[in-house]
């Protein structure tokens, strides 16, 4: 692709992509096809063109959505638009993984590969769609495939997603409510979901009597036309998504034939196995309020602490939190009343609140259930949080391999704009904020907060050097607090119980409860909520681990392994610390001997690989070299490994000491806790 203006012209559909966002062109300097007289007298953009940068990664996301590649034309045009240079527009979209800039089939299916995929066999799964659909990335069918890092449905895996591009099915239409909180969730993107082909089995694989598998053919749509190629194509292709998990060749071939026919996924609830219990706090209303009735949330103590939040003042807000505790969840547990303060305390203006709901630590879910289960929850958080720093605005951003998620948040934002809860006076006090939606494209990198916010601003997903620090120049160099999902809803059982009865809650130095992501060989994969200082032990007794453990993951990728005979190891941040391992952002991964660890460690190198920015060279350069080593001692123990072994160590202290993120500080933790703790390669 040319890296400046070229004479590529955007198709129709393209062109229209980039208009419902940014609207229709006033001028021919934003591409529009006919010059008037006031286009040769002045120049149309300068600097309020470019302050809509930001608009980028939005613009790229209209586009693949629609057409399911950027071609040079529609990127040209889009950069005519927003006034950026096609260079830099470039960049960023080959920056993500779910934006392709070379022609590719309209759906897109992503299976996952990753750590809690991996021991719940996604090799079989691509091994089966090897045999139906040909290699990874070839296309078939209008389809094609290709491995994955984490979806984020570990508690369900094998999982996969299929996105198909299309016009927006739910364009200009509210989404479409269940009838009632159950089970199953009729969340749809518009329009009647057709039921599967007669004889379809999604449950499982159908395998003939000689245990060959079978391979499905391709269904044909309800009206009996052929679906998939281009005999489908008499009406608009609508934009569609499908989550297909537990995942078997059978049912993804289906999937990715007909995405917007796949069954709907089940309830959030059903991701956390003690929904309903008494004692709950984080989890309290996951499973029991509709997640779509602002009214059922309001019923359910929702709004309760926003009005104690005005009650008690900006400053009292940040007493409060500060008194409780409360550290950030995301792994660093930074105190957040400290971050609060020191955001509201800045003189410049304006402030910003940004809620980083871009969970990509393989393992990690916990935030997806809740803004599934309990969406309202977020929304009444990050308003307070918002009144607390004094922001105006808040942005909330999102992996964009949670279609679900997406969906159930904007309709809550929406439904609050509606009744007062967020917009210009809230609830009568003179106070405004609202909240926008900002969708990833598939970058692990972007959990750090600075490249969080350069991805909002429009450029590639890569950590600024500190200082200066967000609470002092963040999002558009402006004053901004950043928390995750999981740090801003305990904000609500604080106001809403009081500072010391959240203080009360854990330890000393770990206050509160937490979620944990229990994932891999156990018995009752999910979300639990227990308050600090429980033991490991504990929490996979109620997961049901087996007797057959062989390692133990926690903290993600970026973690560190553990034995099965550490299960006495407290899960606080200040026992973790002390056992010599991380709590990480609660990932608690089991793997039992069936499990062959090298290759898992291979996976690991491998994530970190396919997501290091390439910005610094230690990060850019030692996990191609992890990633070589480990695969060349995959088969190896004792002597045959111990070369690698130590250049293994030698390559993870460079990128620990002199990585400029914490990507590649942590890049080599996984591997060296195997090593050294379970004797991996011994």
């Amino acid at each position: 692709m040319d890296l400046h203006f070229g004479d590529s012209k955007p198709t129709d559909e393209e062109r229209a992509a980039v208009d419902s966002l940014l609207g229709l062109p006033t001028s021919a300097w934003e591409g529009a096809d006919d010059r008037t007289d006031s286009d040769l007298r002045w120049a149309r953009g300068g600097r309020e063109a470019r302050e809509r940068r930001d608009l980028l990664l939005p613009g790229l996301h209209a586009i693949n959505d629609r057409i399911g590649w950027i071609s040079e034309g529609a990127l040209d045009y889009l950069c005519r638009r927003l006034t950026v240079p096609p260079a830099e527009a470039y960049g960023v979209a080959t920056f993500y993984a779910m934006f392709a800039v070379k022609p590719r089939p309209a759906k897109v299916l992503h299976v996952c590969t990753d750590l809690a995929c991996a021991s719940k066999g996604s090799a079989a799964v691509c091994a089966g769609l090897e045999e139906r659909l040909g290699a990874a990335g070839s296309a078939a069918g209008g389809l094609v495939w290709q491995p994955s890092p984490c979806l984020g449905l570990c508690e369900r895996a094998p999982a996969a997603l299929v996105i198909q591009a299309g016009v927006p099915s739910d364009e200009g239409s509210a989404p479409q409510p269940p009838a009632a909180p159950g089970a199953t969730e009729r969340v749809q993107l518009g329009g009647a979901r057709p039921s599967w082909p007669a004889g379809a089995n999604p449950a499982g694989p159908a395998r003939a009597a000689n245990g060959v598998s079978v391979t499905a053919p391709l269904p044909s749509s309800p009206a009996g036309l052929p679906v998939g190629g281009q005999a489908a194509e008499a009406a608009p292709r609508r934009y569609a998504t499908a989550v297909i998990a537990p995942a078997t060749p059978e049912a993804l071939v289906l999937a990715g034939a007909e995405p917007a026919a796949a069954p709907a996924e089940p309830a959030a609830a059903l991701a956390v196995p003690q929904a309903g219990q008494p004692g709950l706090s984080l989890l309290s209303r996951v499973g029991v309020v509709d997640p779509y009735s602002l009214d059922d949330y309001r019923a359910h103590d929702g709004y309760r602490a926003l009005r104690r939040a005005f009650d008690l003042g900006p400053a009292g807000v940040i007493r409060e939190v500060t008194d409780a505790g409360l550290v950030g969840r995301g792994g660093a547990a930074f105190p957040t009343g400290r971050k609060w303060q020191a955001t509201a305390s800045q003189p410049v203006r304006q402030h910003y609140l940004v809620c980083n709901a871009d969970e990509s630590e393989p393992g990690t879910f916990k935030d997806r259930v809740v803004m599934e289960g309990d969406p309202y929850a977020l929304i009444e958080s990050m308003t307070i949080a918002g009144y607390a720093v004094g922001a105006d605005r808040g942005y909330l951003y999102l992996r964009g391999e949670y279609p679900r998620a997406l969906r159930l948040l904007q309709h809550a934002i929406d439904q609050a704009r509606a009744r007062g809860f967020l917009g210009d006076d809230i609830l009568g006090q003179g106070y405004a904020f609202d909240i926008e939606i900002r969708r990833g494209a598939g970058a692990y990198i972007c959990g750090e907060e600075t490249a969080l916010f350069n991805s909002i601003e429009g450029y590639r997903g890569e950590p600024r050097s500190k200082p200066p620090f967000p609470v002092e120049s963040g999002l558009f160099g402006k004053p901004t607090a950043e928390n995750n999902v999981e740090t801003l809803i305990n904000v609500l059982p604080i106001l809403n119980q009081g500072a010391a009865a959240y203080a009360a809650i854990g330890t000393g130095q770990s206050t509160g409860p937490k979620l944990f992501c229990v994932s891999g060989n156990v018995g009752k994969p999910g979300i639990y909520e227990l308050p600090f200082g429980a033991t490991l032990g504990e929490l996979l007794e109620l997961a049901e681990a087996p007797d057959t453990m062989r390692a133990i993951l926690l903290g993600g990728a970026a973690g560190g392994f553990v034995r099965p005979d550490e299960l006495d190891i407290p899960l606080t941040f200040e026992g973790t610390r002390a056992a010599g391992t991380t709590l990480g952002s609660g990932v608690v991964l089991v793997l039992d001997d069936t499990v062959p660890l090298p290759k898992m460690l291979v996976r690991v190198a491998e994530f970190f690989r396919d997501e290091s920015c390439g910005q610094c060279v230690p990060c850019r350069v030692g996990t191609v070299r992890q990633e070589e080593a480990l695969h060349r001692i995959v088969d190896k123990t004792g002597e045959d490994a111990a070369e690698d072994i130590a250049l293994l160590r030698e390559v993870g202290a460079a990128m620990k000491d002199a990585s400029i993120c914490g990507l590649g500080q942590t890049a080599w933790s996984a591997v060296e806790s195997a090593i050294d703790r379970l004797g991996a390669y011994k």
